[in-house]
């Protein structure tokens, strides 16, 4: 794994051991980026479930002007702060290790995001409760993008009932990226 673009490309990432974690493979980052490229410069952005980092680290060195990573995992968490210090981007980072609900508290009154990515395990229905939080919380308002990625056979149907808008859907081989928006507020 390694970073694509930007002022930490070509740098390579060190991912943990064991399946606790599922990298987003080189072309489906790259593939992701491409989508949301304009939005990055001067960012800030929520990197969820952030495994190894991979997603946000990119943002950062395509410009992004904060991101917080929120991992449960120690081991990955450390794995986080590494790869920033190897790329150099730690300035511009929070590393948050614990559960999301525990980190989101954390971050609220700190200012909303502008993207939000989220790699939750699949099948755990974490990126129905990260919405439902959402939906109650600051740190999205209606012009931030959330993405989720997720498993082919995910059902998002929910969502619309949330108060969200499925606004595109990439599909690959193995998963998906889901780009939802939140309704306008009344």
């Amino acid at each position: 794994m390694r970073v694509i673009a930007g002022k930490a490309r070509r740098l390579l990432l060190k991912t943990i051991e064991g399946n606790d974690t599922r990298p987003t493979t080189d072309r489906i980052k790259e593939t992701l980026f491409n989508m949301i490229n304009n939005d990055v410069p001067g960012a800030r952005f929520l990197d969820l479930f952030a495994g190894s980092g991979g997603i946000g680290i990119e943002a950062l060195s395509r410009g992004a002007a904060f991101c917080a990573f929120v991992e449960n995992n120690p081991k990955a968490a450390n794995c986080i702060r590494d790869n920033l210090s190897h790329t150099k981007l730690s300035d511009d980072a929070l590393v948050l290790e614990g559960s999301f609900n525990a980190a989101l508290k954390k971050l609220e009154g700190k200012g909303a995001f502008d993207i939000v990515f989220m790699d939750p395990p699949y099948a755990s229905g974490y990126e129905r409760q990260v919405l439902e939080y959402f939906s109650q919380s600051d740190l999205i308002i209606d012009d931030t993008v959330i993405i989720i990625e997720a498993a082919l056979d995910t059902d998002f149907s929910w969502a619309e009932d949330m108060g969200y808008r499925i606004e595109r859907e990439k599909l690959y081989k193995t998963n998906k990226h889901i780009f939802v928006s939140r309704e306008g507020k009344e």
